[in-house]
């Protein structure tokens, strides 16, 4: 095997730790070195989940938690005593609807952006990293260093900290650093960097469209500046870097469009050697598209290893993934050397944790001094407070009061999330019934008389969304008809547009005359927008991308 030097960053691993690396993976069968490359993902009950770990010993998984604390503080405790080698227990971090359902509410990394206060995001950081690892949870698959220039990216969206690179450098940073700092690993993504490519890696590869002196001076940028702030791990995605695959060969020909999770030259060639990255490099989820399509499972597979990635993420089918792995090495493909490699780094990265000499037996007694408690609910609220963003009020419509617009039509689409088969109910209009508003919510079968009502709500609530092409105003759906799609009540009565999520409406609605983001759904930031509207709390929030993509049409 070639040598690793565990002692460098980021693992920094002292000599206690790098016996504890050397011993146990040679103490591993070589099926068991085959399963520590496996993060499975555990959706299930918790029972579900301990036999898997049982069974099938995988060096992590990726917790899909429930709202239950108690049960998933015993879940965590039992998973200390399922396995010999300690596990990594990973999650995506990222604020809003994609964090612990148990946990402080805090803003994603679009609202955070908005906020543009390094110091916020890092108490935020810290609340999330906290929380985590008082139940068990130790990587995270975030930040996401991300540009916000393709608009129509559904994927991108609310999960990256915007368009201006100086922005989205300087929040991912101090996430990195407090996570770490908090004993959770930190997992940029994704490689080598997605956003100016509008399609999602769920559903076909994707392609990062740069020239290498504009990536450089990018994504470059970002990656090089994370690599030397000791990020312990990069997720290499299904996005093909082709100006990068040319330069090295002209003639490549279908192998420019190789996405990075299968590629050697980008992650060996480009992100160890040129970048200087000796972490972990963690696959995206192989299960999506972006993966598939490039070939049949039984040859992609092994190839996420071979390639350089050091983990593959989820599995439909471990067992048979496993056996994909067997085969690649009894015929070759894949080589005993490169096995023993990424399991080095599988145990390294457990190491720099310190897994090997101190499991934290979680307790619910402890996880309750430290989960959702009163301060920090008190520091994410205060934050929260500063993200909704006043994008345009062309006729002074707020503050707004119940004096002035007592009867209200809202249109909304509800919150839509991925796993979610339907819309949920946004809350805040029954919070602007608390505050003495008649709200009425508009059905298909009572088209609206402008007479009745004193104002119009436009409520979408949709966040960032895989396995969806596009997040677009679907006026047809929103209003139940053709010829409903095509009424705009604006110039009938005073009307205000707000997104709690994606923040790109104004291209559907370039003439509604208020228009608010918000950027994220959650109880917490509804609550936050109330208050901005009814004039108690001011916008704070500055938009962190171009809410008029560019175009004057918007502003007027």
């Amino acid at each position: 095997m070639a040598p690793i030097d565990l002692s460098a960053a980021p693992f920094n691993l002292d000599d206690e730790a790098l016996a504890w690396v050397a011993a146990t993976r040679d103490g591993l069968s070589p099926r068991d070195k085959l399963a520590q490359l496996f993060v499975l993902l555990a959706r299930g009950t918790s029972e579900e989940t301990a036999e898997t770990v049982r069974s099938f010993k995988p060096g992590g998984i990726t917790r899909i938690y429930s709202d239950d604390l108690f049960a998933e503080i015993n879940l965590a405790r039992d998973l200390g005593t399922l396995s010999a080698i300690p596990l990594l227990v990973s999650a995506d971090l990222e604020g809003s609807r994609m964090s612990l359902p148990f946990g402080t509410a805090v803003p994603n990394p679009l609202g955070l952006a908005a906020v543009d206060d390094v110091e916020a995001t890092s108490a935020i950081s810290t609340i999330m990293a906290r929380e985590a690892h008082a139940v068990g949870l130790n990587w995270s698959f975030t930040p996401v260093v991300d540009i916000n220039s393709a608009w129509r990216s559904a994927i991108v969206g609310t999960r990256s900290y915007g368009s201006d690179i100086d922005r989205v450098e300087r929040h991912a940073m101090a996430q990195i650093e407090a996570f770490q700092a908090n004993g959770v690993a930190a997992t940029v993504k994704h490689w080598p960097g997605e956003g100016f490519d509008d399609r999602d890696q769920h559903l076909v590869t994707t392609v990062n469209p740069l020239s290498m002196p504009d990536w450089e001076v990018s994504f470059g940028r970002l990656y090089r500046k994370a690599i030397e702030n000791g990020v312990l791990a990069i997720m290499s995605a299904h996005i093909a870097l082709p100006a990068y695959v040319r330069a090295l060969d002209p003639d490549a020909g279908a192998e420019a469009y190789r996405p990075a999770s299968l590629s050697r030259a980008l992650n060996e060639d480009l992100l160890r050697r040129e970048l200087g990255f000796n972490g972990l490099i963690v696959s995206d989820a192989t299960g999506m598209a972006g993966l598939g399509d490039w070939g049949p499972r039984d040859g992609v597979l092994p190839e996420v290893i071979i390639s350089g990635c050091d983990v593959i993420l989820f599995s439909n089918d471990p067992n048979g993934d496993l056996m994909r792995l067997v085969k690649a090495v009894a015929d070759g493909r894949l080589s005993q050397e490169r096995v023993d490699e990424a399991v080095t780094r599988v145990l390294a990265l457990k190491a720099a944790l310190g897994l090997h000499k101190d499991r934290p037996e979680p307790s619910i007694d402890a996880a309750r001094q430290v989960v959702a408690t009163q301060q920090n609910q008190i520091i994410a609220q205060g934050v929260t407070a500063r993200v909704p963003t006043l994008v345009k009020d062309l006729r002074g419509l707020l503050p707004l009061s119940p004096n002035k617009t007592r009867r209200v039509l809202v249109y909304s689409s509800g919150v839509i999330m991925p796993f979610v088969p339907h819309p949920l109910p946004l809350s805040l209009p029954q919070r602007l019934e608390s505050e003495g508003f008649e709200v009425t919510l508009f059905t298909p079968d009572a088209p609206p008389n402008p007479k009745d009502f004193d104002l119009v709500l436009y409520l979408f609530a949709e966040e960032t969304l895989l396995t969806r092409g596009r997040i677009f105003l679907d006026w047809n759906k929103l209003t139940g008809s053709v010829f409903g799609a095509m009424h705009r009540l604006w110039h009938d009565m005073p009307t205000l547009m707000i997104s709690f999520g994606f923040p790109y409406y104004l291209y559907d609605a370039p003439r509604v005359p208020a228009y608010v983001n918000a950027y994220g759904s959650s109880e917490a930031m509804q609550a936050a927008v109330l208050e901005a509207i009814m004039g108690r709390q001011p916008f704070s929030g500055t938009s962190p991308v171009d809410p008029f993509v560019g175009s004057e049409q918007g502003k007027y």
